[in-house]
């Protein structure tokens, strides 16, 4: 991000000092001169409207004027707190030792603003209305148009937006559960698993919701974002805090370079300077008495112990960090005393450094660049260097041409030493001696070589660069003159190092040449280091300083400034010590040069920090720590960092990332934040914002108030056993605010966690709830006490969501019709169900714990829709039964409710509607039997589908379907004003043979136990006594229908014909089919369950089959007359019979002149058309073939015994030839007919029928014989027909 090294940043650094320089002066007063005019909340010109029409007083003005300069200073005293915290803040991510980022923390969803939320609606919508190309059957476009209508336009789903904590992946997750039920209740498909339909269902939900994104763009978008959101790099923290604590980049790149940031030594030192002023702080604490007020005097010791402790263990955490990334020495801890907390710096005995902790090792490369003056070798001959390390072994370099001497080769070189090696390079004859050190160029550079006796080339030069790598732990080195009492005892020139052997350990070692170890050192603990002016009597050196401890002095003296400079900087960071030193002749030469050029002998350190002085950052940079309030400080930067996160791009529900999280934790420690206030200002702030309607994680607040309420009485979770008055009286503030904010959570619950979202944040509530509650951290509170409050915020609950509910319904209270009302009642009735459907769906698990209190919840719930719903039925008309669709959307749901079926509303509801059903069965009881009693004295008896204009049961029994329920409800608006045969549908029996009255009679009677059936009347007892009435009712009601239809029957056959002329009338048939439909229809309706079956079915079975057999044995005795009445006309052709005799004499007498007709076969062939005729239409209208078998078989059986009566009684006589004739006809036809009918071969074959046929041909023998032939008519069986 900002490099101090990067030229853009600087020449952005000096454009912001040229607006400084060239910024006009107005008439405003400026609180400060270093201000710059652009910076966040800075000062603004005063402005005055000349538009004004009237000017204020004088009074006024200098009112305004007085209120305009106090908020400017009120601004830049914030300003200049926000740059003093943000210097703060940069010192921990430049060097941290405490904190580090972590890894584990849950990963955070992209959160949905209210314009994606529009946005994905109207994808969505695009979608129904068939505008996208996405394929799906009927199944998935109803799943989305649920998911649509019942939540994305949701109002909840859209405050929950507002609140920040909805994500993509909660859109994902409700809809991923709102279709696992549908798909499960999907039919198998063979090959097609339902596994693999959800996971189809969601990538055409994921195409729907993302839309005409390209998903390898948002797949690179959120790989970005999920790796921006694990870990952080120091640039991007910088720049993250920057916009938290609007500081602006200059700014920002000031302090930077000023504070050496960039510089690990420095950042190392002033921790180490930090550290040393908090002991000195809690001595002084001690000292002064000036302690917290602590809820027990005890504490005050042991707090100070605490604050030893504390630094006690960053010292020793600063230790632990490598001196610089990359050292290959071994760290020396400081020792200590055992039951000591303060490491005592002056104890040389035991942090006494011996030679062999000082060895250093380093890299040193040499690249041979160019030869030059090499002219005594032929051009093709092959030339390469040598180097030999003084101690060591020798090197060779690659060959090249002595006519191309220019090529580059390398020798590495490694040494245990220093500067004090010295190293050579030969080329054949030729050698050159070099003494290089850390501080030596790195450019190449020409050296003269040493040229031996008898080399023609005596000006050889070679050309070669020298690069030594400076040891992590060497932090400078060069020349300088010193004298001490202890050490150096002689003014004298020498080589120095300065060696870090420790975050704590330093010593200034002296070298000789080819020496590996130290001549003497000093090891800096406890020293001072300083400037001072040059020292009377010792020659050597230009620039003093010296080093000072109690007892010993040291003098050094440097041959230039900057490298006086260069020594004071590294001894200061090495020695830790407060003061911090100022260059004497710096500041001289920039008074007297007026500051407005950097010093050319400075160090580039000292023009950052002079350029900071300029633009008045100085105070900050050089701001002791320890002389602030951090507690304040901290919740002042935690409070700005959570608004900063809760308006960033992530739904995070209050949880800081894993950098702030890392910043925060570095701040804390590094400037000794007591936990437990760092824990109960996040508290507060997150409570702020949770009352203000922003989506806080319960989790992440029962994780902050269980550290407080564990350090609070005394658990120590950080180990900090002390407890201020002020931590314990804020903290019963917050955990009062904290029960009002959970138990309105808990009384809201449908709108602050909409459709079970944030997963578990409801459960989690309620566990923090039952945490807040307790007294103490080790006394559960009792269950009891918790049941009541959430009892008590589940009836407000239940008051809420009603009222809600039934402003979203817009009921109408007054004004009304009943209709309207009703109709209000149903729709609110859809509603409340769904809002008990969500709450099972989406909260009953978070009240696991608690289910009998969610019982009382919907209990109290219901109860409030009871006085809505008894009102509206307080209007109704009587004997109105519009409101049964009520009860039955209400009570199918309520039946397949565990917990609410036969529940206290449940009750309520079925006492309500008893009286009712009861009225109603009543009514229709009573109009049933009315409508036989007059049915059957109109009754026409023609078949249903014979009547031109009938008007049949209409009694619509089909509830309309109610929009948007979620039940299954089988039956609704059930209309019977009346109960005349005009309000009735056509029949739906599966046969419209019967009669009118007969139909209407099934189908009411059907209706009303489909009605009462469907009504699921929930208590066992009453519903066994409405199914046993409406059983017997039906029993009672077929049975008068089947006496009726008997009666009918008898009269109808005594009123027709006895002669052939007869013909069955429809009627018949239509008397039969009512006795088929009886039986069928007493099946269904008089049948009961267990026991109870025989009592009512088998009885009216009974009854109809004993009413058959009358009606079969009526019309056999019918067509055994008609059949009488054929043979009373033969019986006066019988023999011996006066008619016979004078028929006999008259048709001789007049044979004998005339030709006399003889008697035809009118009679037989009349009764025969009878028959079949009868036959046909009882085949062809009668619906119960086992009725026609039964019929036919006595119809033949009865004539054919009348017929061999007939005969028997004149076994005496001999059969006219008339008589003979028309009985041969009228058995041969019968005979054949019965048999095509179906009639049984043992029932046509009977006895009877043998004496008959027997008879009749020995009478067609005898007539034969007696009168020469039958012409024709003959009992011997033919296909030929004998008319």
């Amino acid at each position: 991000m900002l490099d101090p090294s990067s030229s853009e940043e600087e020449d952005e650094v000096v454009e912001e000092e040229r607006k400084v320089t060239q910024a006009p002066k107005t008439g405003a007063p400026r609180v400060s001169p270093n201000r710059t005019g652009e910076s966040p909340g800075g000062l603004q010109p005063a402005r005055t409207n000349n538009a004004r029409p009237t000017s204020p007083g004088p009074s006024a003005a200098l009112e305004k004027e007085k209120d305009d300069l106090e908020k400017m200073q009120r601004e830049e005293e914030e300003r200049k707190k926000r740059l003093q915290l943000y210097v703060f803040v940069m010192r921990c991510i430049a060097y941290p030792f405490n904190a580090k980022q972590p890894t584990d923390m849950a990963r955070r969803q992209q959160k949905i603003s209210k314009m994606h939320l529009q946005t994905v609606k109207d994808r969505f919508q695009a979608f129904l209305n068939g505008e996208t190309q996405i394929v799906a059957d009927e199944a998935f476009i109803n799943a989305v148009q649920s998911y649509y209508e019942v939540f994305l336009k949701s109002d909840r789903v859209s405050r929950m937006v507002l609140s920040g904590g909805f994500s993509a992946n909660d859109s994902r997750d409700v809809f991923k559960k709102h279709i696992e039920k549908r798909v499960r209740s999907l039919p198998e498909i063979d090959g097609l698993s339902k596994e693999t339909v959800l996971s189809s269902w969601m990538a055409k939900f994921d195409t729907i919701y993302r839309g005409e994104e390209d998903p390898r763009k948002h797949q690179q978008r959120m790989t970005a974002s999920a790796a921006s959101e694990l870990i952080l790099s120091k640039d991007q923290l910088y720049e993250m805090f920057q916009q938290i604590l609007g500081i602006k980049k200059f700014e920002h790149q000031l302090l930077y370079n000023a504070c050496q940031l960039d510089n690990p030594d420095e950042q190392a030192a002033q921790i180490r300077r930090e550290l040393d002023g908090r002991l000195q702080m809690a001595d002084q604490i001690a000292k002064a008495g000036k302690f917290p007020k602590f809820v027990s005097k005890d504490m005050e010791a042991m707090y100070i112990e605490e604050l030893k402790s504390s630094v006690n263990l960053l010292m020793a955490n600063l230790e632990s960090m490598p001196v610089s990334k990359g050292g290959e020495f071994k760290l020396q801890k400081l020792k200590r005393g055992h039951n000591t907390s303060i490491i005592d710096m002056g104890q040389e005995d035991e942090n006494q450094l011996s030679k062999s902790d000082v060895v250093l090792s380093f890299t040193l490369e040499v690249v041979i660049m160019e030869v030059q003056g090499l002219k005594s070798l032929a051009p093709n001959r092959i030339v390469y260097c040598t180097m030999e390390v003084e101690g060591g072994q020798k090197l060779q370099t690659d060959q090249a041409e002595a006519s191309k001497p220019t090529e580059k080769n390398m020798v590495i070189c490694t040494a245990t030493m220093p500067k004090l090696i010295s190293y050579r390079i030969f080329l054949f004859c030729f050698q050159v001696v070099l003494h290089p050190t850390p501080n030596s160029p790195k450019q190449s550079e020409i050296h003269k070589m040493t040229v031996s006796k008898g080399c023609p080339d005596n000006d050889l030069r070679i050309k070669l660069a020298v690069r030594m790598d400076k040891p992590q732990n060497m932090k400078h080195c060069g020349y300088l003159w010193t004298i001490g009492k202890n050490v150096w005892k002689r003014w004298k020139k020498r080589f120095f190092v300065l060696v870090q052997v420790s975050q704590y350990t330093f010593a200034m070692c002296s070298y000789r040449e080819k020496k590996a170890e130290p001549v003497e050192l000093l090891q800096l603990d406890g020293y001072t280091v300083d400037y001072t002016d040059p020292q009377p009597g010792l020659d050597g050196g230009r620039t003093f300083f010296n080093a000072v401890k109690e007892g010993d002095t040291v003098i050094f003296a440097s041959d230039d400034e900057q490298d006086r400079i260069l020594w004071v900087q590294a001894m200061y960071r090495a020695t830790g010590q407060s003061h911090k030193p100022v260059p004497p002749t710096q500041v001289q030469k920039l008074n007297s040069k007026g500051g407005t050029a950097p010093q050319l002998d400075a160090p580039i350190s000292q023009f950052y920090a002079d350029r900071a002085q300029k633009h008045g950052m100085d105070e900050f940079i050089s701001a002791n720590p320890c002389n602030f309030n951090h507690s304040s400080l901290f919740e002042m930067v935690q409070r700005l960092t959570l608004d900063h996160r809760l308006n960033d791009s992530y739904s995070c529900l209050g949880w800081f990332s894993p950098g702030q999280v890392f910043v925060l934790d570095e701040y804390c420690a590094r400037n000794g934040v007591r936990g437990c206030h760092r824990h109960l200002c996040y508290l507060s702030d997150l409570l702020e914002r949770a009352e203000n309607g922003a989506m806080i994680d319960p989790t992440l607040l029962h994780y902050s108030f269980a550290f407080c309420a564990s350090h609070v009485h005394g658990n120590r979770p950080d180990g900090i056993g002390t407890v201020t008055v002020e931590e314990r009286e804020r903290f019963e503030e917050i955990k009062e605010r904290l029960r009002v904010l959970l138990e309105n959570q808990i009384t809201h619950f449908r709108y602050c966690f909409p459709f079970g979202r944030p997963e578990g944040a409801l459960k989690a509530t309620l566990s923090l709830l039952e945490r807040v509650l307790m007294k103490d951290i080790v006394t559960p509170v009792p269950q009891e006490e918790v049941k009541a409050v959430i009892r008590k915020c589940l009836e407000q609950a239940a008051l809420v969501n009603y009222q809600r509910l039934s402003e979203y319904a817009k009921v109408e209270g007054r004004l009304v019709t009943p209709a309207k009302k009703l109709e209000d009642t149903l729709r609110l009735a859809e509603l409340v169900i769904e809002v008990l459907q969500q709450n099972e769906e989406h909260h009953a698990e978070a009240f696991a714990w608690w289910s009998d209190l969610m019982v009382e919840h919907a209990e109290t719930f219901l109860s409030l829709y009871a006085v809505d719903m008894d009102a509206a039925l307080e209007v109704q008309p009587p004997d109105s039964w519009d409101s049964f669709p009520l009860f039955q959307l209400l009570n199918d749901y309520l039946r397949l409710d565990y917990n609410l079926c036969n529940g206290k509303f449940h009750k309520h509801l079925q006492d309500l509607y008893a009286p009712l059903v009861v009225r109603y069965v009543d009514l229709m009881e009573s109009s049933i039997a009315q409508s036989i009693h007059r049915g059957f004295e109109r009754e026409s008896w023609e078949p249903v589908n014979n009547l031109p204009n009938v008007n049949l049961p209409n009694v619509n029994l089909q509830m309309p379907k109610v929009p948007n329920l979620p039940v299954s409800v089988s039956l609704p608006p059930v209309q019977m004003p009346s109960f005349s045969a005009s309000n009735w549908m056509p029949a739906l029996s599966d046969t419209d043979n019967g009669s009118g009255t007969s139909e209407d009679l099934f189908w009411k009677l059907d209706a009303l136990q489909t009605f009462i059936k469907d009504l699921h009347w929930p208590e066992e007892e009453f519903g066994k006594h409405l199914e046993t009435r409406l059983k017997l009712m039906s029993s009672d009601m077929i049975e008068s229908c089947v006496k009726r239809t008997r009666i009918a029957f008898e009269v109808k056959l005594q009123k027709s014909s006895r002669t052939t002329d007869f013909r069955v009338p429809q009627s018949i048939c239509t008397m039969f089919n009512v006795m088929v439909d009886a039986r069928a229809q007493s099946a269904k309706l008089c049948t009961m369950e267990l026991g109870q079956e025989r009592q009512y079915h088998s009885q009216i079975d009974d009854l109809i089959e004993e009413t058959v057999k009358e009606m079969i044995t009526l019309l056999v005795a019918k067509f055994v007359v008609i059949l009488e009445s054929v043979l009373a006309k033969l019986s006066r052709y019988d023999e011996g019979t006066l008619f016979s005799s004078f028929l006999s004499f008259t048709v001789k007498a007049a044979s004998k002149y005339v030709d006399v007709p003889k008697p035809g076969m009118d009679v037989a062939d009349a009764y025969v058309t009878f028959v079949r005729h009868s036959q046909d239409v009882l085949r062809d209208k009668v619906n119960e073939e086992m009725y026609i078998e039964r019929l036919f078989d006595q119809w033949y059986t009865s004539t054919m015994n009348l017929l061999g009566t007939w005969l028997t009684d004149r076994m005496d006589l001999q059969l006219h030839l008339y008589q003979l004739k028309i009985l041969i006809r009228v058995v041969k036809k019968k005979y054949r007919d019965f048999r095509l009918q179906g009639v049984l071969d043992s029932t046509l074959n009977s006895k009877m029928y043998e004496t008959v046929k027997n008879r009749l041909m020995l009478e067609e023998a005898t007539a034969s014989v007696r009168d020469g032939g039958m012409l024709g008519i003959s009992m011997k069986d033919s296909d030929e027909e004998d008319d």
